[in-house]
């Protein structure tokens, strides 16, 4: 789950919290091409305010049109469905491309315990399965897999909400503080562990949030589960390979060390010798990143993002440098 999809969550519990009437939009349904995928939200206020996504602007426009002019009154069914892109000249009007056509359910937010709820379960790192039953309007919540998806009979809207992507840094130096700036432009909640005061002076809280301990006790530490990608950039193999031995053998979906190719190769010569197994060390990326030609701190920063994005996203590496 993206955190603007959290964050709308958030807004949505703040402001039932004062009493504000909202309504939470939900694509649950897509057909053709379309601007933002299923399970995507938005939430409106009362007085017409928005936050979150389900189109490219112009379905937006319309869902507050339809606020103001009386299409959403304050009273009525729990749940409603609202389709947009029907006819060619409907898709045209609402910006959608080839045709593309929305669905989305329309749920009046009453009680929300539920957001509540949900938003700490995902603080927690757990993922959360909300079935919302059109007929009546009930939440409920209950635990899913990774494996699991967005779902809609007609009946029974099943969505998926999980926590944010996390990116733990191994060294708090010059190139992290690039890796961190754009990692969090990119949504990405950034730890850092650096057991060297030297390297703490000038990072700035919104940079990311600094772990306490050695790299092996901060990959434990953090709970390092399958929305986790580490990177060693220290450089000193007493840290990294710290952190790399017990990364290595965690659940994290990337797991990178800064270096060239002799010294990634030297590297994995030494996470053997040290115990690691093959089948582990091979999951080490190094070294790190796509090849752009990168040479700047800001480029290899952007290099390394743009393979773990890749990553995650499930997309075969073809830009990699061959070892």
């Amino acid at each position: 789950m993206d955190s603007v999809d959290l964050n709308v969550l958030r807004s949505v519990l703040e402001w039932r919290r004062a009493g504000q009437r909202v309504v939470l939009f939900t694509v649950v349904q897509t057909w053709g091409t379309a601007p933002r995928p299923p399970g995507a939200m938005l939430a409106l206020r009362e007085d017409g305010v928005v936050i979150g996504s389900v189109s490219g602007g112009c379905v937006e426009d319309d869902l507050i049109a339809r606020l103001h002019d009386g299409r959403i009154p304050a009273e009525g069914p729990p749940v409603q469905m609202v389709t947009y892109g029907v006819t060619r000249e409907e898709a045209a009007r609402f910006g959608l491309p080839c045709g593309g056509t929305l669905r989305l359910t329309e749920e009046r937010v009453g009680d929300p315990q539920w957001v509540a709820e949900l938003l700490e379960r995902c603080e927690a790192h757990e993922i959360v399965a909300r079935e919302l039953t059109v007929a009546s309007g009930d939440v409920v919540l209950t635990a899913a897999s990774k494996t699991d998806a967005l779902a809609f009979d007609g009946h029974v809207l099943r969505a998926i909400y999980g926590p944010r992507w996390r990116l733990l840094l191994i060294g708090a130096g010059q190139l992290s503080r690039y890796v961190a700036e754009m990692a969090r432009l990119l949504d990405f909640e950034v730890l850092i562990c650096d057991p060297r005061k030297e390297f703490v002076y000038g990072w700035e809280e919104q940079h990311g949030r600094f772990v306490p301990g050695m790299p092996d006790e901060a990959v434990l530490n953090i709970q390092t589960d399958e929305r986790t990608a580490i990177v060693a950039l220290t450089h000193d193999p007493r840290l990294d390979d710290m952190a790399l031995l017990t990364a290595l053998d965690s659940k994290a979906f990337y797991v990178g060390a800064l270096g060239s190719r002799v010294n990634s190769q030297k590297r994995r010569d030494n996470l053997a010798q040290l115990g690691l197994s093959a089948e582990a060390i091979e999951r080490l990326h190094g070294p790190i990143g796509l090849h752009i030609g990168s040479h700047t701190p800001a480029e290899i920063a952007l290099s390394l993002l743009a393979e773990i994005v890749a990553i995650k996203n499930g997309v075969e590496l073809r830009q990699k440098k061959p070892l």
